[in-house]
């Protein structure tokens, strides 16, 4: 059976990355101290040979007529016998003296080179040996009378330079093997942490956000558990939110229909119901689907903001928005015997929308009269500095406990959830207020009205020609 390997998985392109930086490492680890060592004896040969073979070419110079004999006692007095070869020759290339040795090709050019006035140099590694040549000519007074060849075999440092690419070679199998194996501990390990955060963003993909995945140490994958974690506790917070809003939202037009569907049925079921009682019946079956009417136009409200629909803001003055809501909700302080007092100074203008101005005045005055007290107050400020414009309702009523305000703005939320159904609330029109707030770059603080009630301060960038 063979074994398909996947050249697209980051197992297989780890590998493939180790093993060329292992392979340039080498290359460089095996040629460039054996190339900077052969090139050292390079320089050393050429420096000896040059420097003796200018003084036997000095030396030879000075013979009237050169002969074997003669050579031979030149080269015994500056003590070179130690080359393996030393060839004299006239100026026309006729050997003169010659110690022994298999002429080439290379030699004859030499010889005809330094015939011509120049020196030759040539040193190579022939298998364990050093092979070097030197050729100069020799000259009196200007006129080349001859031309010295040296040549020498060096097999005792050709022998170390191999032996050290031996080491060298041995070395970097040893430092390959080990290196690959490390690699190969280290990238399972790695990899098996992937493949764990991969499996648990599967298992999280498959709708069990209170999954979480275990994490150790400070690196970059644990980093990234951690995150991994903390996103799924927001999905599983957002998911229970979800749910809860669905379920309350049911529950809320439930009630209704369910009311309108009795009513309704007891006026059909019932024979001969006189005529106060049908009217009774149908202003409540009003009066609920008036209560569904309210709750759909919230869920509208929230689902426009929800969606993050581009819209146009416009330069919206606070103060009329806020008459305008005052002159509606009159009539329903009026009813619960709340006084309503208000100072709002001009000029207070932000960047908004008209409509989303009214919901965030109207909600909030409308929540501090529905949650008030008989006989109680409810104040509403408006004021502006340089840069903001605040907007602050106070009320007398119940008021909100202080382990309460992290939930206020929470969809279908109700501090008080039964006095909240009997004033009408749905739960929905502070989650209105705050995104609109948000929506708009303002914020919104709630705190507690001393003696006794809420207070709601909402805060928008003051909107002017210049700043703009």
């Amino acid at each position: 059976m063979k074994r398909i390997i996947n050249t697209g998985s980051i197992r297989f392109r780890f590998f493939v990355f180790i093993a060329l930086l292992l392979l340039v490492l080498l290359l460089l680890l095996n040629f460039y101290p054996t190339i900077s060592a052969r090139d050292a004896v390079y320089q050393e040969k050429q420096s000896s040979m040059s420097s003796r073979g200018a003084a036997l070419a000095s030396a030879l110079a000075v013979l009237d007529r050169p002969d074997e004999e003669r050579v031979a006692e030149v080269l015994r007095l500056l003590e070179i016998q130690d080359y393996d070869r030393v060839l004299f020759t006239d100026s026309e290339g006729r050997t003169i003296y010659d110690s022994g040795g298999a002429d080439d090709a290379h030699v004859r050019e030499d010889v005809q080179t330094a015939l011509s006035s120049k020196t030759v140099f040539r040193s190579s590694l022939r298998g364990e040996s050093f092979s070097s040549g030197y050729a100069i000519p020799v000259s009196a007074q200007g006129v080349i009378t001859g031309a010295v060849y040296l040549h020498e075999s060096d097999a005792e440092r050709g022998q170390i330079l191999h032996g050290m690419q031996v080491q060298i070679r041995t070395v970097s199998l040893i430092i390959a093997a080990a290196a690959l194996v490390m690699a190969a501990v280290y990238s399972s390990g790695t990899l098996r942490r992937v493949q764990e955060l991969s499996a648990s963003m599967r298992i999280v993909a498959g709708g069990d956000y209170s999954y979480r995945m275990t994490t150790s140490g400070t690196d970059e994958l644990a980093e990234l558990g951690n995150e991994f974690n903390e996103l799924t506790e927001r999905l599983e917070d957002t998911e229970r939110q979800r749910r809860r809003f669905v379920s309350d939202a049911s529950h809320e037009l439930k009630t209704p229909l369910a009311s309108i569907r009795l009513l309704s049925d007891s006026i059909v079921q019932t024979e001969g119901m006189d005529s106060a009682t049908v009217r009774e019946f149908v202003t409540d079956i009003g009066n609920e689907a008036e209560r569904l009417q309210r709750t759909t136009e919230k869920l509208l409200a929230l689902s426009r903001l929800d969606d993050d629909i581009q819209i146009v803001p416009e330069p919206v003055d606070v103060r009329q928005v806020t008459l305008d809501a005052l002159a509606v909700l009159r009539p329903l302080a009026e009813e619960r015997r709340v006084t309503i007092r208000t100072a709002l100074d001009d000029g207070c203008v932000v960047l908004a929308t008209v409509d989303d101005m009214f919901h965030i005045v109207f909600n909030l005055i409308e929540n501090a009269i529905k949650y008030n007290v008989p006989d109680g107050s409810v104040g509403v400020f408006l004021h502006a500095d340089e840069e903001t414009v605040s907007f602050t309702v106070e009320d007398t009523g119940i008021g909100i406990p202080e382990d309460e305000t992290y939930n206020i703005f929470a969809r279908f939320y109700r501090v008080d959830k039964a006095r909240s159904r009997e004033a009408g609330g749905s739960g929905l029109g502070l989650s209105i207020v705050h995104d609109a707030v948000k929506a708009h770059g303002g914020s919104i603080a709630v705190g507690q009205n001393k003696p006794q009630g809420s207070r709601f301060i909402v805060s928008f960038p003051l909107y002017s020609i210049e700043r703009t």
